[in-house]
């Protein structure tokens, strides 16, 4: 893996060739590639990348111009590297968009250090912290996942319709955790529940039994985690599991994916779930188009098909590649009137906007966005039977 992260700039190869004197069109692809989300990041990118070469091979992308991904690693945790990245993509490579990051604080750090002040548009297809609906962004920043206080309310629902009326909860200790935490418990405890304990948790440590001995020690019908699944989330899980603190868990969406299933197997079975996901037509399309390019099912790979969509159809609608003109046809481009357009469709949505046209991009995810720059959102619940998660039903 490290390998390909070494590679900078990833030429898509394209059906068709780029009409003579076409530019090259670069767009950062920034996600956690290493750390703790790692297992997550290369379908997400990949999805990413499938969106480009699609364009690509339509021939139709601003005159027939290229698509190139400049993939660069943002961590997850990591500010200074997700800058560091970002600031790369940008004044060395010269990216016109960001697909990115995976995590909210990387995704923030980039926000206010690196895309407001070079006035580069920013697309995140899973940073969820409810913080970023109000960041300074001089609307330049969207997202394809809907904001925790979407995702506080649909755990809520899961647990409630299971019965379940008293929970522990320990959460990563940053932006994304301690939003999604402090979401949860206010429609929790609105909704009937009690949650009795909140608690952070820090990524990184060998041994995690002082913590799940607090949570222990609080009690209730199960634990919430509300972590990474390569990170201290697993960690939470396997100390519990070694004390018998807890035999049943509800998950949030990081901590959703088959390296958890892999580690554990059978012994979290009954255990519950959700991560932004649909059952669209759009996502039956893109999931048959990806069978052995890359995990559709994969969690916020949807997403990353319909960020980079998103910039590419704007860029058409606004003729140029220029951040400072299509950042203003985002919502155009993503919301009603116009042609709806489902994946697979791109070649013919550049062709509506390149005569006029308008279009309304559904996507994999029903994209509609809302308030800032945000999707409207919907779930994928899961339970885990037999060692692997199983699709539960859609919230």
């Amino acid at each position: 893996m490290k390998r390909l992260i070494a590679v900078s700039t990833i030429a898509l190869s394209a059906a068709v060739a780029s009409a003579a004197g076409a530019e090259n069109v670069k767009i950062g692809v920034l996600l956690g590639f290493t750390g703790p989300v790692e297992t997550l990041a290369p379908p997400v990118a990949d999805a990413a990348e499938f969106a480009f070469a699609e364009a690509t091979a339509s021939g139709k992308f601003l005159n027939g111009a290229t698509i190139v991904s400049v993939r660069g690693d943002s961590t997850c945790i990591d500010s200074g590297a997700a800058v560091a990245a970002a600031e790369r993509v940008v004044t060395s490579d010269g990216v016109k968009g960001i697909v990115g990051a995976a995590c909210s604080g990387a995704t923030g750090a980039i926000l206010s250090n690196v895309a407001v002040p070079n006035g580069i548009v920013q697309i995140s297809p899973s940073a969820t912290s409810p913080a970023l609906s109000t960041a300074e962004d001089n609307g330049l920043f969207f997202r394809t996942a809907p904001s925790d206080a979407r995702q506080g309310e649909v755990m809520t629902e899961i647990l409630m319709d299971d019965g379940v009326k008293t929970v522990a909860v320990t959460y990563t200790n940053n932006d994304y955790g301690k939003g999604l935490a402090d979401s949860f418990e206010a429609a929790f405890t609105s909704a009937g529940g009690t949650v009795t304990i909140n608690a952070a948790h820090e990524d990184g440590k060998a041994d995690y039994a002082s913590e799940v001995a607090a949570l222990a020690s609080a009690g209730g019908d199960l634990l919430v985690v509300i972590g990474y699944l390569d990170q201290g989330g697993a960690g939470i899980i396997q100390a519990a599991l070694d004390s018998g603190a807890f035999e049943r868990f509800h998950m949030a969406d990081g901590m959703i994916g088959t390296s958890l299933t892999d580690k554990f197997g059978t012994a979290l079975d009954g255990s519950t779930g959700q991560h932004p996901g649909s059952d669209s037509e759009g996502a039956k399309i893109l999931a048959d188009m990806a069978e052995g390019k890359f995990d559709a099912s994969s969690p916020y790979a949807l997403e990353g098909y319909d960020a980079s969509a998103l910039i590419l159809l704007a860029m058409q609608a606004a003729g140029t590649s220029d951040p400072a003109a299509y950042k203003d046809k985002v919502m155009d481009v993503a919301n009603a009137p116009g042609e709806k357009i489902n994946p697979g469709e791109l070649g013919k949505a550049l062709e509506i906007l390149a005569n006029g046209g308008d279009v309304d991009f559904v996507g994999a995810t029903n994209v509609e966005l809302i308030g800032p720059g945000e999707a409207a959102g919907s779930y994928r619940v899961v339970k885990i039977e037999g060692g692997e998660f199983k699709t539960a039903g859609y919230r």
